[in-house]
Formats: structure tokens, sequence, C-alpha cells
């Protein structure tokens, strides 16, 4: 079995994916941001930068989708795939932050490797404001992130919503996070897992 979480800069997906990994017993596979080589340079520069790092996360994200297909196990990853076709690339391109040539190369390679994954079997959306995103940002205080600007937040998350709203790949459960602060109440978290529970057993 294959759960995804994705959702905003900010919004929590990280410490959701590692209290469900062990909850559920399930394998987390994280995003790579820390050994991410392209991450500090693109906040410096976000248009020189831009097609290398969205090159640098589709390959890794496709080695892990491939890698969680050929493990045979029950599997929670924390981002898809289809974020950085969906959300990031393209709000990259509309800022102009990407030229029209790297987008449509971009575009291309996405095309082939949907070819070769499958989707979730569940996806977790975390809905957030834009309010509570920026004081998760500021809590967790990695500097590659100081410089990110409540616009281009509000750019992302017009975009997620978008995507969300046509999701077809499979199940859906949308958690508010506003709503359901799963990291400092209990029994936010316990509705929670009700909710992912409830969604695996339709």
């Amino acid at each position: 079995m294959h759960i995804a979480v994705a959702g905003n800069i900010g919004a929590g997906k990280t410490t959701l994916t590692a209290m469900l990994s062990k909850q559920f017993k399930w394998q987390p596979h994280f995003e790579d941001v820390v050994v991410n080589p392209y991450l500090d340079d693109f906040y410096e520069s976000m248009e020189r930068w831009s097609f290398n790092l969205q090159i640098y996360f589709i390959n890794s994200r496709l080695k892990q989708v491939m890698q969680i297909r050929s493990s045979g196990k029950d599997v929670i990853q924390d981002r898809t795939i289809y974020e950085d076709a969906y959300i990031f690339a393209p709000n990259l391109h509309a800022m102009g932050l990407m030229t029209n040539r790297d987008f449509n190369n971009y575009l291309s390679l996405f095309d082939l490797m949907q070819s070769f994954v499958n989707p979730p079997d569940l996806l977790i959306y975390l809905r957030s404001s834009i309010p509570n995103l920026v004081q998760q940002i500021h809590k967790r205080g990695r500097d590659y992130e100081k410089s990110i600007s409540t616009e281009y937040l509000e750019r992302l998350n017009e975009r997620y919503e978008a995507w969300i709203q046509s999701y077809d790949k499979g199940k859906l459960l949308i958690i508010d996070v506003d709503q359901h602060d799963f990291v400092e109440s209990k029994e936010d978290y316990q509705k929670v897992i009700q909710k992912i529970t409830e969604s695996l057993n339709q």
C-alpha cells in the first residue's frame, strides 16, 4: 500500500508522515531537502536555478516511487511527483522564473515519467491558511526558507487548491490543518487517524 502526503511548504507533511509511519507501521519516505544540492542556490537566485532544482526533485521523486512499488511494503511518502509537475514548476514558469524552453522540456520529461509510475492508493492533502504556513516556516527556522514571501506561498496555495479539485487518480482525504492541530492536540490527532482509517476502508 502506498500512502502519500501532499501540501504547501510548512503545512506539516514531514511531521505527519513521521507520526503516521509509527502509528501504522508504514515505511516512511521523506523529501530530500537536507542533501539537495540546489536549494540554497535556488532561494538566492530562483531564475538561475529553478530548472535545475525541479529536475533534481522530479528525478528524486521518480526514484522514490519506483522503490516504493518494488519494495512490496506499506509505505507513506512525504510529497508526491505530481506536486512537482502541477504546482512548483508551473508556478515558477508563471512567475517568469523558468523559461518557456525549460518548462516545456520539463513537462515533456514528466509526461514520460508518468507512464512508469502508479498513483498512491490514498492521497492525504493538508490544507492550510497562509498565516499558519508562515508561522510553521518561521518555527522550524530553516535558513534557506527565510526568503520565502507570502506572495509565493499564496501562489502555491492557489495551485494546490486547483490541483486537488481536479484530482482523480485515486482516493483523496483532505485535512484542514488550521482546524486539526495533530501535533499539539492528541484529540485532533485521533480525529486524523480516524479519517485516514475510514478512507482506507472505503
